[in-house]
């Protein structure tokens, strides 16, 4: 399910199934959607921020287009203890392994791999990062 802002509408809660990971996406050439994505993390419980929440970053193949600082990108990574992952999709290869990456990484916050939590995965993502 895709939305482009939270909160999500309270109207359609009792259809919504149940939230396993927030992938906020930023889009490096847009300074609006950073912005976006920093008004929606107030609405997130803070529970989720325990493995279940990641940040895309697009347009990475065009660093020269940047509207968005890096280290503000990286700040909400630390800020918010959640992994920050970067691609260019309009590269079909590198839009395909997101694709796959963004999966596997749902596959474990909704705990359909056994003996790895949300929790686990989030502090090897963060670990790896700081290496």
């Amino acid at each position: 399910h895709l939305a482009t802002s939270l909160p999500l509408p309270s109207e359609r809660d009792h259809l919504r199934p149940r939230i396993d990971l927030i992938a906020f996406m930023i889009d490096i050439k847009n300074r609006h959607s950073l912005k976006n994505v920093e008004a929606s993390l107030a609405h997130v419980d803070a529970s989720f921020f325990l493995g279940k929440v990641c940040f895309l970053v697009t347009g990475v193949g065009r660093v020269n287009c940047c509207s968005v600082e890096m280290n503000a990108i990286w700040k909400l990574g630390k800020v918010y203890c959640s992994p920050v992952l970067f691609c260019e999709l309009e590269l079909e290869g590198i839009r395909v392994a997101t694709a796959q990456r963004l999966i596997r990484v749902l596959q474990i916050c909704a705990g359909h791999v056994p003996g790895f939590s949300a929790l686990s995965f989030s502090s090897l993502m963060r670990n790896s990062a700081d290496d």
